[in-house]
């Protein structure tokens, strides 16, 4: 516990909580966009995959552009695009898909201005993005709550302003080494003695597994409401908890930890939300594990590193919108061979002499 809060005190940390409150708005403002067009409609899925890929993929370009200038704040102008695609969507009806643009374009710059400031300022430390990353989750199920509500568009969009001061605050975390190129030259959580390409892309296909398998877990005890923001809350916290685990004990054990408990639980929690809720945790804790890996063989492109994960949850996910397997057995049989794969090939590309 000790280690724990050492890593919960570490320099520069508040970055990430300050970040954790902005993706937590965003997605609420996203989520609250995409519930309320998708509400009745005949093509309810097509609206999500688009959002998916229009929110997703663009992150490692807008990131490479943030990583060559990296003075640029582009926080603030994700704020506005935010507010304007709902105003745009729900007061000026404008087109939906101009209106879907505009909402993704600013969802892929609040995510990346957030990478950027917490993997610059982090000093090698995963806690931070990790912190930053869970807010999302928290805005997820928030964003689609407030859909089904009497809260009033304008509300929501006015909300998108909130995010100003903590993007300030943050910004006030940035140094002259913070802006260099070599911010993220204290990333070693990579095996040095396999090609950089090479873990790029073995990373990013653990998170396009893993992107996959987040939809497939048998969740068959979620019935509610409740215990569809426990579901939610659980994954934000798992993602916090890989970074503050990473820090503490060392990335090597938490991803072998993180990948090869989560099997029991997820198989045979189908029916049972409390066993199911902590296979979830502890399936939620490679992202930091992933993002560390990339940032280390990439480390004057932060931004772009922090793109390969966004594309590799598109990749993962999409295939959900076409076919998804209801086979129980079937089910838990991909989560198996899948969890194994990954924790086989996160050993691989990790260092072994991880403390």
């Amino acid at each position: 516990m000790s280690k724990i809060i050492e890593t919960l005190k570490e320099k520069n940390i508040a970055v990430g909580w300050l970040y954790s409150y902005v993706h937590f708005i965003t997605e609420v403002i996203c989520f609250y966009f995409i519930s309320k067009v998708t509400n009745g409609s005949l093509i309810v899925w097509l609206i999500p995959f688009a959002y998916d890929a229009l929110a997703f993929v663009p992150q490692g370009l807008i990131g490479k552009f943030c990583d060559n200038h990296p003075k640029i704040d582009i926080g603030i102008v994700g704020t506005i695009m935010l507010f304007l695609a709902i105003m745009m969507q729900f007061y000026l009806h404008s087109n939906l898909i101009v209106n879907l643009i505009v909402l993704c374009i600013g969802n892929c710059i609040m995510h990346v201005a957030g990478a950027e400031c917490t993997l610059r300022n982090s000093e090698g430390k995963l806690s931070h993005p990790a912190i930053f990353v869970a807010g999302g989750s928290f805005g997820v199920i928030t964003g689609k709550l407030l859909a089904q509500s009497i809260v009033p568009s304008w509300v929501i969009g006015i909300v998108a302003f909130t995010m100003i001061p903590f993007i300030l605050l943050a910004n006030k975390y940035y140094t002259d080494e913070s802006y260099s190129e070599n911010a993220c030259e204290k990333f070693h959580y990579a095996n040095r003695r396999i090609a950089p390409f090479a873990i790029i892309i073995i990373a990013t296909l653990v998170v396009i597994v893993r992107g996959y398998m987040g939809y497939g877990i048998p969740t068959s005890w979620n019935k509610t409401t409740l215990q569809t923001v426990l579901l939610f809350v659980i994954m934000g916290f798992g993602k916090a908890l890989g970074g503050i685990l990473s820090d503490s004990f060392g990335i090597r054990k938490v991803a072998l930890m993180s990948t090869v408990l989560a099997i029991p639980f997820l198989c045979i929690g189908d029916n049972i939300m409390i066993v199911s809720l902590i296979g979830v945790l502890f399936f939620s804790m490679t992202m930091a594990i992933t993002l560390g890996i990339l940032v280390s063989v990439l480390p004057k492109s932060p931004g772009l590193a922090f793109g390969f994960t966004t594309i590799g949850l598109f990749l993962g996910t999409a295939p959900i919108f076409f076919v998804k397997i209801t086979n129980s057995f079937l089910n838990i049989g991909m989560i198996v061979v899948m969890s194994l794969l990954c924790t086989f090939l996160l050993l691989k590309i990790l260092p072994k002499n991880d403390e």
